[in-house]
C-alpha cells in the first residue's frame, strides 16, 4: 500500500472507530442532500473567536517558543468549520463530520468548538476563554437545538485535539550546530540567537502529505553571479544607513515586521469577514482555508529552510572579504534596518505566508479588492491582495533580512501550498 494510501486507511480508520460520517477530508462521502434550515448565526462569532486568539498569543508564555502560532489558527479553524458543516452540510468536511440532529444550531457548534479547542491548548486561559464562551452563547435562544449544537462542537473540538496530538509538534528540537563554510547559515547580529524551529519543518502537516511535498530548487550557489546581484541589492536597500531605500520603503519596512505576518493577514481576513456581513458558513471557510494554508506554508517552509540552511544576508555581506564571491565586496561594519529573525534565509518567511495568504483570499473576494490595512496603529492600502503580498516580502530587502533569491522561492511555495488546500476545501 502506498504511503499516501496507508495514511487515508489509517484516517478512515479512526473516523469510523470515532462513530463518524465522513471519514476523510474532502471526500466525497461528505457530501450531503441540505437539512431543513435552522438559524446558523453570523461569521461576526467566528472574528470574535478569533481575536480571542490572538490576544492570548500576545502573552509570550501563552505556549513554548517552539510551537509555531500558526498550528493553533489552524486548530481553531478546522474545529469550527468541521463543527458548521457537520450541521449545515455545506461542504466536504475538512476532518471530522459528526452526526447532528435535525434543529442543531451550527452557530452554538462553532462557538463550543472554538471554546474547547483554545481551552486544549491553553488550559491557563481557560478563565477568559469561558466568559468568551458565555457570551457568545447567551445570544442563541436556548432549547434543545442550542444544545445539540454545542455538542456537535465540542465532539468534532476532542477529536481533532486527538487526531493532531501526537503531530511532532511538541517534540524538542534538536541541537543546532551551524556550519563555517561559505553559505552555510549561523546565528546572527547582535545577540546571536540560537534558532527555534529547527524541527518544525517535520511536523505533521494539516493539508499537505509532508513538510517537503513542495520544497523549491536548491539556490543559486553563493559564489554565483546570480546570489551577487541579489546581495549586493540588500546591501545598498537593506543597510541601516541606506541612502537608496526611499522614505516609503522604510515605512513599508518596519510596518511589515511590526507585529507576525500571521497575524496581519488574519486580520484582513477578520475586515473582510466583517464588512462584509458575512455568514457564518462562509466565514468558517474562509478562515479554515487561510489558516490550514498558513500553517501549512510555514511547515513546508521551515522544511526548505533547514534542508538548505542558507546564511543571512548580514553574514554574507559582513564576510565578504573572504572572497567567496567576487562580484560582493565585504562591509564588516554593515548592519541591516532591522534585526535579522534567527533561522536561515531560504526562502523568506513573508514571501511564502503572504503569497499563501493573498492566494487564498483572492480565491475568495477577487485579485483586485481595496484593502486598508493596520498594524500597530499604522495604516496602508493596497488596490489587491497580490499587491499587499508583494510589498510585504519586499519588505524583506529593504529591512535587509532577505534576497530576491528567497522571495521568490517563498512565493512560489506559498502559492503552491494555497492552491493545494484550496483544492481539498
Amino acid at each position: 500500500m502506498g504511503g499516501k494510501q496507508k495514511t487515508l486507511a489509517i484516517l478512515t480508520g479512526i473516523a469510523l472507530a470515532a462513530g463518524l460520517t465522513s471519514p476523510a477530508f474532502g471526500s466525497s462521502a461528505a457530501h450531503w442532500p441540505a437539512l431543513p434550515a435552522a438559524a446558523t448565526g453570523s461569521g461576526a462569532s467566528v472574528v470574535e473567536w478569533h481575536r480571542e486568539l490572538i490576544t492570548i498569543l500576545s502573552d509570550p508564555k501563552a505556549q513554548p517558543a517552539t510551537v509555531h502560532p500558526t498550528r493553533s489558527f489552524a486548530l481553531l479553524q478546522a474545529a469550527e468549520y468541521d463543527a458548521v458543516v457537520s450541521i449545515t452540510r455545506a461542504g466536504p468536511a475538512y476532518m471530522f463530520s459528526v452526526s447532528a440532529p435535525r434543529g442543531a444550531r451550527a452557530d452554538a457548534a462553532a462557538d463550543q468548538a472554538a471554546h474547547d479547542v483554545l481551552v486544549a491548548l491553553y488550559p491557563a486561559k481557560r478563565a477568559g476563554v469561558d466568559q468568551r464562551l458565555s457570551s457568545q452563547l447567551s445570544a442563541i435562544p436556548n432549547g434543545p437545538g442550542k444544545q445539540a449544537g454545542m455538542a456537535v462542537g465540542a465532539a468534532v473540538a476532542r477529536r481533532l485535539i486527538s487526531l493532531r496530538s501526537h503531530d511532532g509538534s511538541s517534540a524538542k528540537p534538536p541541537r543546532f550546530r551551524p556550519g563555517d563554510k561559505a553559505g552555510d547559515y549561523r546565528p546572527t547580529p547582535p545577540d546571536f540567537p540560537t534558532p527555534v524551529f529547527t524541527n518544525w519543518g517535520s511536523v505533521k502537516p494539516f493539508v499537505l502529505a509532508s513538510g517537503g511535498q513542495f520544497r523549491p530548487a536548491a539556490p543559486p550557489a553563493v559564489s554565483s553571479a546570480a546570489y551577487a546581484t541579489a546581495l549586493n541589492e540588500v546591501k545598498s536597500l537593506g543597510s541601516k544607513t541606506s541612502t537608496t531605500r526611499t522614505p516609503d520603503q522604510t515605512a513599508a519596512a518596519k510596518f511589515w515586521a511590526a507585529a507576525p505576518v500571521w497575524n496581519v493577514w488574519n486580520q484582513i481576513a477578520q475586515n473582510l469577514v466583517t464588512s462584509q456581513n458575512a455568514s457564518l458558513e462562509k466565514a468558517v471557510k474562509v478562515f479554515a482555508r487561510l489558516d490550514l494554508s498558513l500553517a501549512d506554508t510555514a511547515i513546508a517552509m521551515y522544511d526548505a529552510k533547514y534542508a538548505y540552511r542558507v546564511w543571512r544576508p548580514v553574514t554574507a555581506i559582513r564576510l565578504g572579504g573572504t572572497r567567496y564571491n567576487p562580484g560582493i565586496v565585504g562591509d564588516p561594519l554593515w548592519t541591516p534596518l532591522l534585526t535579522t529573525a534567527p533561522d536561515p534565509s531560504y526562502p523568506g518567511a513573508h514571501g511564502a505566508l503572504s503569497q499563501a495568504a493573498a492566494t487564498t483570499l483572492a480565491g475568495f473576494y477577487g485579485a483586485r479588492h481595496h484593502l486598508v490595512v493596520t498594524s500597530k496603529g499604522i495604516t496602508r492600502t493596497f488596490a489587491g491582495f497580490q499587491d499587499a503580498a508583494t510589498e510585504a516580502w519586499l519588505s524583506r530587502i529593504w529591512s535587509g533580512q532577505h534576497t530576491s533569491v528567497d522571495n521568490r522561492a517563498g512565493q512560489q511555495l506559498g502559492t503552491q501550498v494555497a492552491d493545494f488546500v484550496a483544492g481539498h476545501l
